[in-house]
């Protein structure tokens, strides 16, 4: 199957970063290539583009679409948040830029042996990592239920995590669940049944929650935030990160107002303690929404918020 993926609010990422030609950037999800093209577009000879992704389909994808682009190309079979060995191992001490696009690809969704969709039939599985350890599978039949449970409510915000979690342990202790529209069908049969279409298809949250497990997706990511700023950007550099749900948006809006903030003092203090200086201005204090245009071209765009800081 062809790497395929629509790049979400292109054009605002591309501003956003305010590219120099011979610049160095980074995009710390490389997905389909997308974003990544456009950066390399804009370079020169003398910029840098360094690429992160887990998946080596989107490695290799990206690899050949990028192929004519002057500027030096870096790929890494990596998670971005280990942005800096990889720095360090190409003697670069700086970025310009760094692109975070937070959402599993198309490709990924699409492609039904990757186990990402409810509405295709595949095997469990989940994994951006092909090569990883944990997947779908086990998560569902060896997982405790308040584990499943915690997992649903926190990851999902699942308001019937227990009766879901309670269904997937009861059938599974018939015959071990392999399929994702297996699981697909149990989730929705633990749903009143008015509450099953109501607000999209009622393993949507569940299907989230168990890849954020499987891939680690919000583990360190405030961290990773901060460090990318504090270690990686240099005087002037931007950051555009790009969320598709409310749980990684808390996440990098309480990093970016953190890195913003002159006081973090607790509110009841009469004064400032704590000497807090400010690291970052926001370059838009509410986060750029998709326009409609691009909604109804790419529907999976309709939960998209860019949020955009540079360092001081």
């Amino acid at each position: 199957m062809e790497f395929n993926h629509v790049s979400v609010m292109l054009d605002e990422c591309i501003e956003a970063l305010n590219i120099k030609s011979d610049g160095v950037y980074m995009d710390g999800t490389l997905g389909g290539g997308g974003h990544s093209s456009e950066i390399a577009s804009r370079l020169n000879k003398n910029g840098t583009l360094i690429m992160f992704d887990l998946d080596n389909d989107a490695l290799s994808s990206a690899s050949e679409r990028l192929h004519n682009f002057e500027c030096k190309k870096i790929f890494a079979h990596d998670n971005f948040k280990n942005f800096l060995s990889t720095m360090e191992e190409n003697d670069i001490t700086s970025l310009d830029g760094i692109l975070l696009d937070l959402g599993v690809s198309s490709y990924q969704i699409d492609n039904a042996e990757r186990g990402f969709s409810y509405i295709t039939d595949g095997p469990l599985n989940m994994a951006m990592d092909e090569h990883a350890k944990l997947n779908a599978e086990i998560v569902v039949n060896e997982y405790s239920e308040d584990a499943l449970e915690r997992i649903f409510r926190e990851y999902g915000e699942e308001r019937f995590a227990g009766r879901i979690a309670n269904a997937i342990v009861y059938a599974r202790k018939s015959k071990k669940l392999h399929s994702t529209l297996e699981l697909a069908e149990i989730i929705a049969s633990a749903v009143p049944a008015k509450a099953r279409y109501s607000g999209g298809h009622p393993a949507k949250r569940v299907f989230q929650a168990i890849r954020i497990e499987v891939n680690g997706e919000l583990d360190g990511l405030r961290e990773s935030i901060l460090s990318m700023v504090r270690n990686g950007l240099h005087s002037g550099g931007r950051m555009a990160v790009i969320t598709f749900h409310s749980l990684e948006d808390r996440i990098v809006k309480d990093a970016f107002n953190l890195l913003a903030s002159d006081c973090i003092c607790d509110k009841k203090l009469p004064v400032c303690v704590c000497h807090h200086k400010a690291e970052v201005r926001l370059i838009n204090k509410k986060p750029l929404l998709p326009t409609a245009t691009e909604i109804k071209s790419n529907p999976r765009s309709h939960s998209a918020k860019l949020r955009v800081l540079e360092k001081l």
